[in-house]
């Protein structure tokens, strides 16, 4: 992850700090997720299946979409200095606006919204997050995403 002062991230806050790569998602990873997660539903898993869908082919898990927020912060988010570590703490909102078909690639775009200590070297972040879908106007989703760094 890029690192940065603390300073320097408090004055990013209301503007965009990074956007991430894009990463592939095939039905490969779709497969794997399905089988993890096990679930597997016709969209994600069946071509032949969801090909009759509105869909018109296999599509992506939400939650899989969701869970490349970490891959996708690793290129884009900004981290004090001196960090510790840094948690997930969760979602304010979590939308899901558009699917993911396979073979398509996504990426993540970060805005800082906050950043307030909580305890003596102990700060949380919140990002807003909207995950592009390459070549298509809507998103996939959009969120609001909470972490905790330990400095």
């Amino acid at each position: 992850m890029p690192t940065a002062s603390l300073d320097e991230i408090r004055a990013r806050v209301g503007g965009e700090v990074g956007v991430s790569g894009w990463i592939a998602v095939d039905q490969a990873r779709i497969d794997l997720f399905a089988d993890v997660t096990e679930d597997r539903q016709f969209i994600h898993v069946d071509p032949a299946a969801a090909a009759q869908t509105p869909f018109g082919g296999t599509i992506a898990h939400g939650f899989l979409t969701l869970s490349l927020l970490s891959r996708m912060a690793a290129d884009a988010m900004l981290v004090p200095e001196g960090t510790r570590m840094g948690v997930n703490y969760g979602f304010e909102k979590v939308r899901f606006l558009a699917p993911v078909r396979s073979g398509k690639r996504v990426r993540g775009r970060f805005v800082l919204t906050s950043v307030e200590e909580k305890r003596p070297g102990q700060f949380q972040f919140v990002h807003a997050v909207t995950v592009e879908i390459e070549g298509e106007d809507k998103p996939a989703l959009v969120a609001d995403w909470i972490g905790l760094v330990f400095i």
